[in-house]
């Protein structure tokens, strides 16, 4: 087999929302079964080993995105054009997966001194469930880890943090013709994000990374949501609020800032994300770059490096990868495998 058939048969598994993630997990298996690995964990998830030492690991999520309409082909048939490849998933991330496989394929393993580690998730798209599970499971993580997201054949060592949060606040409710006897959460909410917003206006955002293609730490009001009635003062507020964070400290100052101004507005917060920032330094990288968004490598330790396929045309309509950079991808992670395990 060759990798682009591998990726062929990766994208027929109907795996938006885990729905054949049983099927594609017996396809990686058996495929690695039969090169000398030896099945770890069997699960929602899958950890597959090769040696007794693994020193690097790959993980990569085996679910997609739902598609919408619009597509010029079958979402779950990889269709070349040219020289690109279409197929839901081909970029994110099964692109990444197949040219893994087929890594492991082309390299004399029993000559490696090393072993190597493979964990396929699920549940990346929605949740990151996949890898909470394998966190707690409390398996050994290899030295080295490669997350196989697209990045246009970039190697990424690095990621910003994220901290989104939900803020209430509660008010009293009465008609809005004496809104003097109430207290609105509405504007309790108002004046809650403005203050937090002149905070990190002065105190975190001007703190800046050169090292981000977005240097500074973000924030950004994605929802608000109060009241019950366009008469009637708000009794409760709620907001959603993300910060994408260059530096730790930033996330423990903005919190400490948030608890203040709810105990003032007569609120609560709730975090639903909170993940930090990491920047690694691996010794035979030369060129320091780093991940826009968000994956799997931010929940683990060691040395991550995110390395995939591109195009990057995640979550798109019509989402393809080049022929030429799946090719690339493999001769990367045989580089790499053989530099760390040699």
């Amino acid at each position: 087999m060759n990798v682009i058939n591998i990726l062929s048969d990766l994208v027929k598994f109907d795996t938006i929302k885990d729905k054949e993630n049983v099927q594609i997990l017996d396809y990686i298996e058996n495929y690695c079964n039969k090169l000398g690995f030896k099945t770890e964990i069997r699960d929602k998830y899958l950890v597959l080993n090769y040696g007794t030492n693994p020193k690097i690991g790959f993980i990569g999520h085996s679910d997609t995105v739902e598609f919408i309409e619009g597509w010029k082909t079958n979402p779950h048939i990889l269709t070349q054009k040219d020289n690109m490849l279409y197929g839901l998933g081909s970029s994110d991330m099964k692109g990444g997966i197949a040219s893994f496989l087929q890594a492991i394929s082309e390299i004399d393993l029993k000559e490696l001194k090393y072993g190597i580690k493979i964990i396929i998730t699920y549940d990346e798209e929605i949740g990151f469930k996949g890898i909470y599970e394998v966190i707690n499971s409390n398996i050994t993580l290899p030295e080295y880890l490669i997350i196989g997201e697209p990045t246009n054949n970039e190697i990424m060592t690095g990621c910003k943090g994220l901290f989104s949060l939900r803020l209430f606040t509660n008010g009293i409710k009465v008609h809005s013709s004496t809104p003097h006897k109430g207290k609105s959460a509405n504007s309790s909410m108002i004046r809650l994000i403005a203050e937090l917003e002149d905070y990190y206006t002065e105190n975190i955002k001007n703190d800046e990374r050169d090292i981000y293609e977005v240097p500074f730490t973000t924030m950004n009001v994605g929802l608000i949501n109060g009241g019950s009635a366009i008469n009637s003062v708000a009794a409760k507020c709620m907001s959603y609020i993300d910060f994408r964070t260059v530096d730790n400290k930033h996330r423990d100052m903005l919190e400490e800032k948030i608890k203040q101004l709810c105990t003032k507005y007569d609120g609560s917060y709730e975090i639903d994300v909170d993940v930090k920032t990491f920047n690694n330094d691996i010794e035979f990288i030369k060129e320091k770059k780093t991940a826009g968004f968000m994956t799997e490598a931010s929940f683990v330790e060691g040395k991550r490096m995110i390395l995939g396929v591109g195009p990057v045309t995640a979550h798109e309509i019509d989402e393809h990868i080049s022929i030429e950079s799946l090719k690339e991808c493999v001769k990367q992670y045989k580089s790499i495998i053989q530099e760390v395990c040699k």
